[in-house]
């Protein structure tokens, strides 16, 4: 059993301390978890605080939390700076965080302030010399503070923006349909509610979540959502609109009619389960405080293996890049790892 850094593992407050005395539940995937090895190249490293990868094309674009700087990354490592964004005001967990890319644009989640923001900006020029455009507001007044940010977007098969937003500190706000806090949110990408959302006018999705971090849809359309829990059980949702998944009235596998459950759970020291995605059947997600990339096949969602467990470090990130590799990015340098020579990277394995 790996354990990360002992400070604040992103999914707690500071002060809260997770179960160490190795108790499971059903769907909390420790019977199957193992140590994997897996080739691994470096792609490109000396990162500060990355956060997200995104791939306008075969182009990767990259996000730095506290510079709110984006690159752009050349076949051969070679990065540049798109652009900044000007209005990030890091601070703890906030900053510049997920980025996506869509149909000649660049959507990115940041902290301006005491909000959190989503902006569009056009991509200018070519790859190799892109730039970012005038920034469009797509949704403002989304709380913020020194953790539980939430940050994640992705465009889903329906060509809807999904946004995961914490509960900022204030879990009450996560059962409060007129919050945005403690929600999975759905935009088009001109940040207008979809007709068909669960809650007219509304641009909740789901409600009930403590800090969603990452978001992925099968080959069905089927979306899953990875989630810090507090003190006990981490947790993989798999995602229905309208649903309410529990917090903070509970936490993890609570067999209770009026919320829905987690698919798998995991003790937080081994998990923090950050960004993930989906490749050759099975759902990969970066952990944290786990420091693992763990794999769970599409086939059996009670089931888990880890990959490169202790090997890098904290890992934030994973997509699935165009030549069907997965990209990895660790995340030492964020103020809560322990960096090591040419931290932070981006790694590149094939599932």
């Amino acid at each position: 059993m790996v354990v990360g850094c002992t400070s604040d593992p992103d999914g707690s407050p500071p002060g809260q301390v997770s179960p160490s005395d190795g108790s499971a539940a059903p769907g909390d995937g420790s019977a199957t978890v193992d140590v994997t090895t897996v080739d691994v190249t470096t792609v490109a490293s000396r990162w500060s605080a990355p956060w997200s990868i995104a791939f306008e094309g075969t182009t990767a674009l990259i996000s730095e939390r506290d510079s709110a700087q984006i690159f752009e990354l050349s076949a051969t490592g070679r990065r540049r700076v798109v652009g900044t964004v000007e209005r990030a005001t890091p601070t703890g967990e906030g900053g510049l965080l997920g980025i996506a890319a869509d149909a000649g644009f660049l959507y990115a989640y940041f902290t301006a302030g005491d909000e959190n923001r989503v902006e569009r900006f056009e991509l200018t020029g070519r790859p190799g010399s892109l730039g970012l455009g005038t920034p469009t507001t797509i949704l403002d007044g989304i709380a913020a503070a020194g953790y539980h940010n939430g940050g994640r977007i992705a465009f889903g098969p329906d060509g809807m923006l999904y946004v995961t937003v914490g509960d900022a500190g204030d879990p009450a706000a996560a059962q409060d349909h007129r919050s945005l806090s403690g929600k999975i949110l759905r935009l088009t990408p001109d940040g207008d509610v979809p007709n068909d959302n669960p809650f007219d006018g509304s641009p909740v999705y789901s409600v009930g979540h403590r800090n969603p971090q990452g978001l992925a849809w099968d080959d069905d359309g089927t979306l899953y959502a990875s989630e810090f829990g507090q003190n006990t059980w981490d947790e993989l949702n798999v995602i229905e609109p309208g649903r309410n998944y529990g917090w903070p009235t509970v936490e993890g596998i609570a067999h209770d009619d009026r919320f829905t459950d987690p698919v798998q759970q995991w003790e937080p020291s081994n998990a923090s389960p950050s960004g993930m995605t989906i490749a050759a059947g099975s759902i990969w997600i970066a952990n944290l405080r786990g420091e693992r990339l763990r794999e769970i096949p599409l086939t059996d969602l009670t089931a888990s293996r880890g990959h490169l467990v202790g090997q890098y470090g904290r890992l934030r990130d994973v997509v699935l890049a165009p030549d069907g590799s997965l990209w990895v990015l660790t995340n030492n340098t964020d103020g809560r790892g322990d960096p090591r020579p040419n931290d932070d990277r981006i790694l590149r394995l094939v599932p």
